[in-house]
């Protein structure tokens, strides 16, 4: 197909939309189609260009057409076919936060959790704290293993109180919330603990309550920063990784004081890299526990312990609105109020049997980089509940289209979507040596779709074929680009549309298994063309 012009297709534009619709039972609902949802943005109702449905038999195929991409090789077995990565789980255990109880709990019902999972899982553990780490993997007995060393690590010693005894909660209240009530309270219980009730020292007792105050601020400020950069640099991790991402965060909650903006860009993180938060509260059916924590000391006095009472439930109860907040912020799911924390890792850490992906372009939308809201609703069916991201970053404008053409090709690389613009064909081959191999990627494009520009007599269009292969674990090994120019003559440009492009690229790698994501892209009409395939190189 030839053109005067170039055809302006902006790719980033697009966006998807992952839903997952469940009924009264939790149970995903399937066979619904593009007609039954309602898709808006920023209140306006939007065309929805893309529709695909998820299924395991579905995900089972894509791994199979994968697999088959392998030209030469050994006898692979159905579950070797399928073992290639596709949905990577970040486990997060609020080490810091949990108590020795709920760290029990947690850490047995996780060992469940991982029992569950499939062989296209990929499974890392992560801790708020920084001191456990197991990277993605298949490996059961590993992710195991490391669950053993789950326990609190508290960044400021819990089994001191002080007197007066201030909770973060407390100390929010009285210096971010200016609450006199609560300042009343520490004063009294100061009164009554350092000076036996003596209120002429009553002066003293408020410098006291406001010195002990601002500690507890400080530590419980301190301790929840660790956790912020912690799921930071975990964030940063799980973006890199080439499928769906999604961090599990298993926590009892906490206060969030004047740390809004931390935990907002923790959700502007997420969002921003398509990882998707699901919250488990670690403390599952739990009571306020009226009486703090039975382990420490109490100072509570007879005037002042049913304040304290009221304090210790109001905290336990907005513990978990930061959980919620990351859950609902990313288009997660939350699981809190129930002892079967087993059931809620699984139905938070795996894949749901049946899942929608929507796709729409914004209309008028501006480039401008700003935050977009989305709701999605369905049209008759009230009675369900909807799991979706709740809005997306525009794209901002991008005047060179060399960077635009660098930004979707990187998008579509560390993606697993197929994209299939321009018709493309690939196959793997490889070629052992006495201590490593070769690996070949060929891919064969047909031509016909491509726009080209008539310039000098010739046609005119470049072509980048951007290559990258990642492990069986998901961990970026090697990949190259390669930029054709194309200035073909008339009878040139007629061959190769009858008989297509063959590139072949080449990589050195050593034996093992490895997933192979080719992207093309053309310059003139912005066309991609994405496939995924898979290689078994035998030691």
């Amino acid at each position: 197909m030839q053109d005067t012009g170039p055809t302006f297709k902006v790719r980033v534009n697009l966006v998807q939309v992952r839903v997952v619709v469940r009924d009264s039972r939790d149970k995903p609902v399937e066979n619904l189609r593009r007609e039954d949802f309602l898709l808006y943005d920023q209140g306006k109702l939007q065309g929805i260009s893309t529709f695909n449905v998820e299924t395991t038999n579905t995900r089972k195929a894509k791994a199979e057409a994968a697999a088959k991409t392998q030209e030469n090789g050994v006898e692979k077995s159905s579950e070797a076919t399928l073992s290639l990565p596709e949905r990577f789980v970040a486990l997060v255990f609020d080490d810091a936060h949990l108590t020795m109880e709920d760290a029990n709990i947690s850490r047995v019902s996780a060992g469940k959790f991982l029992d569950s999972i499939s062989p296209n899982d990929r499974v890392a553990i992560y801790t708020t704290s920084g001191q456990i780490t197991q990277e993605f993997t298949s490996d059961k007995e590993a992710l195991k293993k490391t669950l053993l060393g789950i326990l609190p690590r508290a960044l400021m010693d819990p089994g001191r109180t002080e007197c007066p005894d201030v909770s973060h909660y407390m100390a929010d209240q009285i210096e971010n919330q200016r609450n006199d009530q609560v300042l009343a309270v520490v004063v009294e219980e100061t009164i009554q603990c350092q000076f036996n009730g003596d209120r002429s020292k009553t002066a003293f007792a408020q410098s006291i309550a406001r010195g002990a105050s601002m500690r507890a601020l400080n530590a419980g400020d301190t301790e929840n920063n660790f956790t912020y950069r912690h799921l930071e640099d975990i964030l940063r991790r799980l973006s890199g990784m080439p499928g769906e991402r999604v961090l599990l965060m298993v926590s009892p909650g906490f206060q969030l004081a004047s740390q809004y903006l931390d935990e907002m860009g923790i959700i502007d993180r997420a969002n921003r890299t398509n990882v998707v938060i699901n919250t488990l509260d670690a403390r599952g059916l739990y009571t306020p526990a009226v009486t703090g924590d039975i382990s420490r000391r109490s100072g509570d006095t007879l005037k002042t312990g049913g304040y304290k009472t009221m304090y210790r439930v109001t905290a336990q109860s907005e513990a978990t609105n930061v959980l919620r907040d990351f859950a609902y912020g990313t288009g997660g799911t939350y699981f809190g109020n129930s002892n079967d924390l087993v059931a809620g890792l699984r139905l938070a850490g795996t894949a749901p049997e049946t899942s929608y992906v929507l796709g729409f372009s914004p209309q008028n939308q501006k480039m401008d980089g700003r935050y977009h809201t989305i709701k999605v609703s369905l049209a008759g069916k009230q009675k369900y509940s909807i799991q979706a991201r709740r809005g997306y970053y525009a794209p901002k404008k991008v005047n060179d289209p060399l960077e635009l053409a660098k930004a979707e090709i990187q998008e579509a690389v560390f993606s697993q979507e197929e994209i299939g613009d321009l018709p493309l064909e690939l196959q793997t081959q490889y070629f052992k040596t006495e201590r490593a191999a070769k690996l070949s990627v060929v891919s064969h494009l047909g031509m016909k779709s491509i726009h080209f520009r008539k310039a000098d007599g010739r046609n005119v269009d470049n072509l980048t074929m951007a290559t990258a292969i990642f492990d069986e674990n998901g961990n970026y090994v090697t990949g190259g680009e390669k930029i054709l120019e194309m200035k073909l003559l008339d009878t040139t440009y007629e061959r190769m549309s009858r008989t297509g492009l063959t590139v072949k690229s080449s990589f050195d790698v050593k034996p093992g298994r490895y997933l192979v994501r080719q992207v093309v892209r053309d310059s003139e009409g912005a066309q991609m063309a994405a496939r995924n395939g898979a290689v078994e190189i035998p030691y």
